[in-house]
């Protein structure tokens, strides 16, 4: 799967891949590398693949003999945040971790064999990859659409999290008789995305003065 990333033959919603492998400072004549392992995505984003070989990873924790380990090849599926809940969705629905997880890679990977004159798009699916895939899988989408714009969500963040701290320092203010906090409003710049959510508001933004 790394040769077959570094070759391009990964078509994915992914954009980058890491591969790594470790090894043991030995003679030549013995065996100097000790596993890979390789991530698909960014490994800052909610959703990546991380494969890697457990077996030498139990030899060099554990000195368990290659040939006794019970998982070789984990392929582990990493989530957070709204991915998570989509899984989950996915996963109590149907009550199929099965499906669940190879509908998720199904979705965001395929391995294929280069074919020239066609698009990467095109090339025909891998064979080992379609035997580990397996017949008739779905494809789980774990993203869900923007919702529209609300300010009630800004005014309630205002309420909780910004307007104690604003409430302090106006009181300090007229205790020490400076205008801070209305210096700091008069000063703000607005961006282009403040511009636009004073345009969604519902009035005409042209009589705001700014």
């Amino acid at each position: 799967m790394a040769r077959k990333c570094v070759e391009e033959e990964c078509v994915s919603v992914f954009r980058s891949f890491k591969n790594y492998k470790s090894g043991e400072l030995k003679q030549r004549n013995e065996k100097q590398d000790m596993g890979h392992t390789l991530y698909i995505g960014s490994l800052k984003s909610d959703i990546y693949f991380c494969i890697y070989e457990k077996d030498y990873e139990q030899y060099v924790k554990n000195e368990i003999p290659l040939e006794k380990a019970e998982i070789k090849n984990p392929f582990e599926i990493r989530l957070k945040n709204e991915r998570v809940e989509k899984a989950l969705d996915d996963l109590l629905g149907y009550r199929n971790p099965e499906r669940t997880a190879f509908s998720i890679i199904n979705r965001y990977l395929r391995f294929t064999d280069k074919e020239t004159g066609k698009r990467r798009s095109d090339w025909k699916t891998n064979d080992s990859w379609a035997f580990f895939i397996g017949k008739n899988r779905g494809h789980l989408r774990l993203t869900t659409q923007p919702e529209p714009y609300d300010f009630n969500r800004t005014l309630s963040w205002l309420r909780h999290q910004v307007a104690p701290t604003l409430k302090i320092a106006t009181i300090l203010d007229a205790v020490n008789e400076t205008d801070v906090v209305e210096m700091m409003i008069r000063d703000a710049c607005l961006t282009d995305r403040h511009e636009k959510i004073l345009q969604q508001q519902p009035y005409n933004s042209k009589d705001i003065i700014l």
